[in-house]
């Protein structure tokens, strides 16, 4: 089998090629990147230890797509991921690259024949039906109540049924857009693939920041002893995410890729669950368990353009579906970021510190 992985010197697709290469060593795996983002250069000399060839090229430009060749699944984890990204400035790079982009994806499946894994995301699901949630006020968190009005949130998080009418972000609209292209692509040219409402996402390899890799920045920051801010909701740091470990989305994938009739047609949300969530609060008390480090945390009360004050992934559908779920907890995820920081502090330190 040849897989191509769009986005693959990012986050995710890094990981998701050096762990599919070790599991699946006859296969063919090739990374497709502009390595755009800064540290993404970095998982270079991995994919040359790991016999991994790396393709330098942009979605967006169709030719460096026709140039892979043929292949027979396409993981498309490009996108630009930022929430914030076009909100105070000119979205045109978001639009084409998490739109025109993918659609130029979906066009060289079709031409190959290929399978298509599309890494969505949560933030398809509109901000005011979540701020809007009846929520409870805990010492250490925020958390949906019992009693809610609106369909698709409860206590378990969003599921699959919440409405989908209302603003998002750019990226998420960019992304919503996509998934209804697929189901197009799907109907009328018969496009075997599958879609993935991903929440936070979180593990080694991430080069994080304030508007995209919150978890590894929280650690960053208490690792080399550096501040943070909680910002928002009264600068509490009680909002909430669920948080998967990246091992638990590569072995999604592999599932999917492998049996991906149970996923044709189908449209499902995925995270760490509220079993796995925490607060920026909670981030912090872990983080200085794991460092023995205690950092200056400030307050602001103002909150962010388009933030959320709680998203927890309600993953009851494809657990009941597929038998999926996540098995790794948020310690873990904290405890991997630390050991991979620990072993890379030189290459890591100009990058995250």
């Amino acid at each position: 089998m040849k897989i191509v992985v769009t986005g693959g010197a990012g986050f995710v697709g890094s990981t998701l090629c050096l762990q599919l290469k070790a599991k699946y060593p006859l296969y063919e795996i090739m990374a497709f990147d502009n390595l755009k983002r800064r540290g993404s250069e970095l998982n270079l000399i991995d994919f040359q230890q790991n016999g991994i060839p790396f393709i330098h090229g942009d979605i967006r430009n169709n030719e460096d797509l026709v140039s892979l060749g043929h292949f027979d699944v396409l993981v498309e984890a490009s996108a630009e991921p930022s929430v914030t990204a076009g909100l105070d400035s000119d979205p045109t790079y978001v639009i084409n690259n998490n739109l025109y982009g993918s659609i130029n994806c979906f066009n060289a499946c079709l031409k190959n024949k290929a399978k298509l894994i599309f890494l969505s995301t949560s933030r398809v699901y509109p901000i005011d039906w979540i701020e809007n949630a009846n929520y409870v006020e805990q010492e250490t968190r925020f958390a949906f109540s019992e009693k809610q009005t609106i369909p698709g949130i409860s206590p378990n998080g969003i599921s699959e049924s919440l409405s989908l009418a209302g603003a998002r972000s750019f990226y998420g609209t960019t992304k919503l857009a996509s998934e209804l292209f697929i189901q197009e692509y799907a109907a009328f040219y018969g496009l075997q693939a599958a879609i993935t409402r991903f929440g936070v996402i979180a593990g080694p390899r991430q080069m994080g920041k304030t508007d995209q890799g919150v978890v590894t920045l929280w650690m960053a920051k208490h690792f080399w002893k550096q501040s943070l801010k909680y910002i928002g909701y009264g600068g509490t740091g009680k909002q909430v995410r669920d948080i998967l470990h990246v091992d638990d989305l590569v072995e999604l994938i592999d599932m999917q890729m492998h049996h991906i009739e149970k996923f044709e047609g189908k449209i499902y949300n995925v995270g760490g669950g509220v079993e796995n969530s925490a607060s920026l609060l909670e981030m912090t008390k872990i983080c200085e368990k794991i460092t023995g480090n205690s950092i200056p945390i400030a307050s602001e009360v103002e909150t962010r353009t388009a933030d959320l004050r709680i998203f927890i992934t309600d993953n009851s559908l494809i657990e009941r579906e597929t038998g999926w779920k996540p098995t790794k907890s948020v310690e873990t995820v904290f405890h991997d970021i630390y050991k991979w920081i620990q072993a890379n502090e030189k290459q890591l330190e100009t990058i995250l510190k």
